[in-house]
């Protein structure tokens, strides 16, 4: 890669392609306050002339808001001004910005499902069309960091993982590495907030429609399915099929899910539930015992959203039931932060060498 585009030990110069969305605003947020990356450029068709300020009136405060204007994606003026892009692009739109600028010598984050993906005739099963670049899916680095911290700080191109998918995933995981839960008859319940959908005029997201109201959607099959089931299935080094429903409710952020699981070790007293409970502890522990963004729930306190709205933290917490033998694991997360956005400044700072906590505390 040009060394150009290369992250430096100081400030690196970023820009936002698709930056007037909620996962845009979020990157927003996130950058103008982070101590080492520089917001240099934001772009929307929508709002191109415009200044940040304007668009988005809570960041007025903020110099840089003030003096920085949206302007239309151009990717040759944005390989000239910025060493790394993150793209909070809809799906299918991502790989036409990603592809150019990588060969351009920038470095991208895309926060679409563009390259979570590593096998082209998956993603057309799920996405309804072919993949525009399969050539780049397997260079692409899946962005979860909790799971891929070595890999990231060399990756050219990084995958951040949809929203569901971090909540199923960091929980399910290092259960199935060790073993302690079998890998078929899973099934994931999640329930996720309103700005999930994006910003967008759709009636099934207006207000009168969304409020004193939940309902399931993508049953039963959820785009995500895909993402999940394939990290899965290289944890558990068997095919894994999931279960999964969504539901929309009623807040504007926040995911929680529930996961029905079956220990290996048969749960069916109090004393079997006990041992279930505590080795499910131990593996997180030494999973996540010293993650900055996995909070670790012990006692009778269980995941809450209210505690993770606007922080880049997943609250994770687990129940044995010697009634149905079954092992519940729960989590919560914000779908912008951890889901999006967070996950995405956690994985710049971890390309460009900064502390992992960086701008996200």
């Amino acid at each position: 890669m040009n060394d150009r585009h290369a992250c430096p030990t100081g400030p690196v110069r970023v820009g936002i392609v698709g930056a007037s969305g909620y996962s845009g605003e979020e990157l927003v947020r996130l950058l103008m306050s982070h101590p080492s990356a520089e917001l240099v450029a934001v772009t929307s068709r929508q709002y191109a002339g415009q200044t940040l300020a304007q668009v988005f009136p809570r960041f007025a405060s903020h110099p840089r808001a003030r003096a920085l204007r949206f302007s239309e994606p151009d990717t040759e003026r944005l390989a000239q001004q910025v060493q790394l892009v993150f793209l909070a692009l809809p799906h299918g739109v991502a790989v036409e910005f990603a592809v150019p600028l990588l060969q351009r010598g920038v470095r991208v984050i895309d926060l679409s499902a563009d390259f979570r993906l590593r096998e082209a005739a998956v993603y057309a099963e799920f996405y309804g069309h072919q993949h525009a670049a399969p050539e780049w899916l397997g260079r692409a680095v899946y962005g979860l960091p909790e799971r891929y911290r070595i890999a990231l700080p060399s990756a050219r191109l990084v995958a951040v993982p949809g929203c569901y998918p971090t909540s199923i995933l960091i929980p399910l995981l290092p259960l199935l590495e060790a073993g302690l839960i079998r890998p078929e008859g899973m099934i994931a319940n999640s329930l996720s907030g309103v700005s999930g959908a994006g910003r967008k005029a759709e009636v099934d997201y207006l207000f009168v429609e969304c409020n004193e109201s939940m309902r399931p959607y993508g049953v039963p099959k959820h785009r995500h399915l895909s993402e999940i089931e394939q990290e899965l299935s290289l944890a558990a080094q068997t095919k894994v099929t999931l279960q999964f429903t969504p539901h929309l409710i009623p807040v504007n952020r926040g995911i929680l899910t529930t996961l029905y699981l079956t220990p290996l070790a048969p749960v069916t007293d109090a004393a079997s539930a006990a041992a279930c409970h505590e080795a499910v502890g131990a593996c997180y522990e030494s999973a996540y015992g010293r993650e900055a963004f996995v909070r670790l729930l012990t006692g009778k306190v269980l995941p809450d959203t209210k505690n993770v709205v606007g922080t880049n933290c997943l609250e994770l917490g687990w129940r044995t039931d010697p009634r149905t033998g079954r092992l519940l694991v729960m989590s919560a997360i914000d779908n912008l932060v951890k889901g999006a956005s967070g996950q995405a400044v956690q994985c710049c700072n971890l390309l460009c060498g900064f502390p992992e906590t960086a701008g996200l505390s």
